[in-house]
C-alpha cells in the first residue's frame, strides 16, 4: 500500500493533536467521566481538524487491499490490522502522536488514571473494518496484556466514517454491569472519539449486524493503554482474554471453541490469544 503522491501529508506531526482543546477538554469533562453511566467514559465530537484525519481515511486499506485479520465466529465478524507496516504514512504519523506524551497527559487528565503507558505494538487495536452484516458481540475486554505485562486500563477509539446515517446502525453500545440494558448508544460518525476505561465490568460492543449500504463498510482506529497495577475492584478474577457476553434472551450456539473454553484451562486460550495477535 502506497503513502499516496508527495505531500498527502504534509502537515507538521506537532500540528496533530488539538491541544488547546485537549487543555479545555481535560478541564471541562474530567467529572463527566467519573461520574459517567454505566462506566466512566467521554464522547466527544469533531476533535481533530478535519485536514488530519482525511488523509487517514484517504488511505484507509479496504478489504483486499492489504492481510487483515479475520473473523468470523458467533461473536464477532470483522476485520483488524495492528501490523504498521501495513498501514499509511498519515495513519502511522497520527498512531505516534496518540502514544506520544502529550497525548498521554491528556488522558490522565481527563480520566484519573496515573501512569498511564501506550502499547506500541497496537495489541488487539490498529485499524478496525466491519463489512455489511459483520458485528461484534457485548463484551469485557482482555485485562492485561501478556506482551507488556501491564493491565489494561483506557479504550480510545476514533471513527472514520463520512456521512454516516443513523439506519446504517454499527453503534457501540454501553452495557450496564448486569447485562439487562445497553445504558448508551454512540453512532460512529466521522471525527467522533470515545474514550472509556476498561474493567472486568465494562461490557460494550457493536452486537447489531451492521446494515449500511453494500459501499460502505464502518472504520475506526483504536488504541488501548495501560498501567502497572489497577484497583482490586476493576477485576473479578485473573488475567484473561476477552469475556463476551450474551444480551438478554441470546444463546451463543455450542462451537468447538465454546466446548475448549469449558474443557481446557485458561492459559491454553491466553496463550492462543498472545500468537495471534502478534500475526
Amino acid at each position: 500500500m502506497s503513502d499516496g503522491p508527495s505531500g498527502t501529508f504534509s502537515r507538521d506531526a506537532g500540528e496533530l493533536l488539538p491541544l488547546a482543546r485537549m487543555d479545555e477538554i481535560a478541564k471541562s469533562q474530567a467529572s463527566a467521566y467519573a461520574k459517567a453511566d454505566p462506566f466512566p467514559h467521554i464522547v466527544v465530537d469533531d476533535f481533530f481538524d478535519p485536514a488530519v484525519l482525511d488523509p487517514v481515511l484517504d488511505e484507509f486499506p479496504g478489504e483486499g487491499d492489504i492481510e487483515w485479520r479475520r473473523f468470523n465466529d458467533y461473536n464477532e465478524i470483522k476485520l483488524a490490522s495492528t501490523v504498521e507496516r501495513q498501514l499509511g504514512r498519515a495513519t502511522r504519523t497520527l498512531i505516534h502522536q496518540l502514544n506520544s506524551s502529550p497525548f498521554i497527559e491528556f488522558l490522565e487528565r481527563v480520566t484519573g488514571i496515573a501512569g498511564l503507558l501506550p502499547d506500541p505494538h497496537l495489541e488487539g487495536g490498529g485499524l478496525h473494518q466491519i463489512l455489511p452484516g459483520g458485528k461484534l458481540g457485548v463484551h469485557a475486554d482482555f485485562n492485561k496484556s501478556l506482551r507488556l505485562k501491564l493491565d489494561r486500563r483506557l479504550n480510545l477509539l476514533v471513527y472514520l466514517n463520512r456521512d454516516w446515517q443513523e439506519e446504517y446502525g454499527g453503534h457501540l453500545e454501553l452495557w450496564d454491569t448486569e447485562m439487562t440494558r445497553a445504558v448508551r448508544r454512540v453512532l460512529p460518525v466521522f471525527n467522533r472519539i470515545v474514550i472509556f476505561s476498561t474493567t472486568d465490568f465494562s461490557h460494550h460492543g457493536h452486537p447489531t449486524p451492521l446494515t449500511c449500504p453494500p459501499d460502505r463498510t464502518r472504520r475506526s482506529l483504536a488504541l488501548y493503554y495501560y498501567s502497572n497495577g489497577r484497583p482490586a475492584e476493576e477485576v473479578k478474577s485473573g488475567a484473561h482474554s476477552t469475556l463476551f457476553r450474551m444480551r438478554p434472551g441470546e444463546r451463543e450456539p455450542l462451537s468447538f471453541r465454546l466446548l475448549g473454553e469449558k474443557l481446557l484451562p485458561p492459559v491454553v486460550f491466553d496463550l492462543h490469544r498472545f500468537v495471534t495477535r502478534r500475526n
